[in-house]
């Protein structure tokens, strides 16, 4: 059965399932305390759906840009999305920035073109499991793994050659431990957000540039989303943003791996 639900930085489809984890209730983190320091479980070794892994990068959840100075590290969720996701690429464009697409693999394998056109623009991509299941870190571990390393087999294929996968965010947060050594040891650096903009709500275009413009302090990871519903808030939101980040004398960057 499949249902919606809100949860903070995302717009959640969940699957509802008999299978059950060892997740802590109500933590969405499942022995991750979401700053990166494991619990007491640790991984078997991962399988090797997708193609052969890149050299592993550190498993702790990056909060952090990998350029010095002021930046900003724009990453937007939940797509490929028909309509917004140009929008967004198209506004990127016209203020020469940077961001890091978090990709659902299901709507890369469904949109496949759009994927080719965030790869062409030159931003970053970050698998965001198959499903967006928000509650994965209740799930088995072999669970898990398929949705980190099928995702990311799923994006690289729709991408197309040369393509690489170099970050994977957890729907709705839900990393746990094991998740993050598999997406690390295939070279995908675990991603969380300083900013959430909680634009998936539809606050109004203020509130979303407010979030933004006060929520800097916290870090330069900016939370955005292209899919899960209508963007035209986050749209309009960016096209007063992106300009107020150049005033601001800050530079578009990654978050680091």
């Amino acid at each position: 059965m499949t249902f919606f639900a809100t949860i903070s930085g995302c717009v959640a489809m969940a699957t509802e399932d008999a299978g059950t984890g060892t997740g802590t209730p109500g933590t969405g983190r499942s022995g991750d305390d979401g700053k990166g320091r494991p619990g007491a479980s640790s991984p078997a070794a991962p399988g090797t759906a997708g193609s052969t892994p890149p050299a592993r990068v550190s498993a702790e959840i990056s909060h952090e840009s990998e350029d010095p100075g002021k930046t900003v590290n724009l990453t937007i969720d939940d797509g490929p999305e028909p309509g917004w996701t140009v929008k967004v690429l198209d506004l990127l464009k016209k203020y020469d920035a940077k961001a890091t697409f978090c990709i659902i693999g299901s709507r890369a394998q469904e949109y496949p073109d759009l994927v080719k056109k965030v790869a062409a623009a030159g931003h970053r991509l970050c698998d965001h499991s198959v499903d967006h299941n928000t509650a994965m870190d209740k799930r088995p571990e072999s669970y898990q793994e398929r949705q980190v390393l099928d995702a990311r087999a799923m994006i690289e294929k729709a991408a197309g050659p040369g393509a690489r996968v170099l970050y994977y965010r957890a729907p709705g947060g839900a990393f746990t431990p094991y998740s993050r050594e598999v997406a690390a040891s295939h070279g995908m650096r675990p991603l969380g957000w300083s900013v959430d903009t909680h634009d998936w709500r539809n606050p109004g275009v203020g509130h979303i540039v407010d979030a933004v413009k006060t929520g800097m302090k916290e870090g330069p990871v900016v939370l955005f989303h292209d899919g899960g519903g209508n963007r035209g808030q986050t749209v309009a939101a960016l096209e007063q943003l992106l300009p107020w980040f150049k005033e601001q004398g800050y530079t578009f960057g990654y978050p680091k791996i």
